[in-house]
């Protein structure tokens, strides 16, 4: 297993810097990391700072809330795109899912997936805002849109990736769909225990201080 391959280098802080971008993009081709996961206004210049390389640019949809409309996500898809994203990680409509409605849920999922025309979409459900109930729910939602991954969180909410809510994720969509966990993971052994309940992907801000096999105290 190369766990620099699971790791989405992420920087999601609305007061990162044009200069923060480059070190995270430089940190991300020393440890050929899977991603850098960034704010839709760094993706054309993370892309431009990636090229020659395998790292893949990530971006977030509907970030950090979930609430913009189904519209307004499908554009900021295809910008996002249109600038070189590689993968999209949207943000659901978290009050629709707590009033049950997962049918609109559905909607906008595959409303991204459609926008995202074959590029692999990540669906946040935000678990430490979901009952049990809620999170099997969302995570059927986003296997019938035909999205790629769910993930658990945002990581700027009231909490991030347990091992609990990637194995039930894992439980509910298969074999077939990839779980991201996200928030939270701050050491080598945070992503084995995450991996072996059934994560595919890791997000994180601290992929530099587990590879160098070290703790981080940072939230996300």
């Amino acid at each position: 297993m190369k766990l620099n391959k699971l790791i989405d280098h992420t920087l999601l802080k609305p007061q990162a810097t044009v200069n923060n971008i480059v070190e995270l993009c430089e940190e991300a081709k020393k440890y050929d990391f899977k991603s850098v996961c960034v704010n839709p206004t760094h993706v054309k210049h993370s892309k431009d700072l990636l090229k020659d390389t395998d790292v893949l640019v990530c971006t977030v949809i509907g970030f950090p809330l979930g609430a913009n409309s189904i519209e307004t996500k499908v554009f900021e898809t295809k910008n996002a795109i249109q600038n070189g994203a590689d993968e999209i990680d949207m943000v659901i409509n978290i009050g629709r899912a707590k009033i049950n409605d997962f049918d609109y849920i559905e909607k906008e999922i595959r409303s991204v997936v459609e926008a995202a025309d074959g590029k692999l979409v990540k669906v946040i459900i935000e678990t430490c805002l979901l009952t049990e109930a809620e999170k099997i729910s969302c995570c059927q939602a986003a296997k019938s849109a035909k999205a790629m991954f769910v993930k658990t969180s945002t990581g700027f909410s009231t909490g991030g990736a347990t091992k609990e809510d990637v194995a039930l994720m894992r439980k509910t969509v298969g074999d077939l769909m990839g779980v991201k966990a996200s928030g939270g993971v701050r050491s080598k052994e945070d992503c084995i225990i995450m991996i072996k309940n059934g994560a595919t992907r890791i997000g994180t801000s601290n992929g530099v201080k587990i590879m160098e096999n070290e703790k981080s105290n940072n939230e996300y």
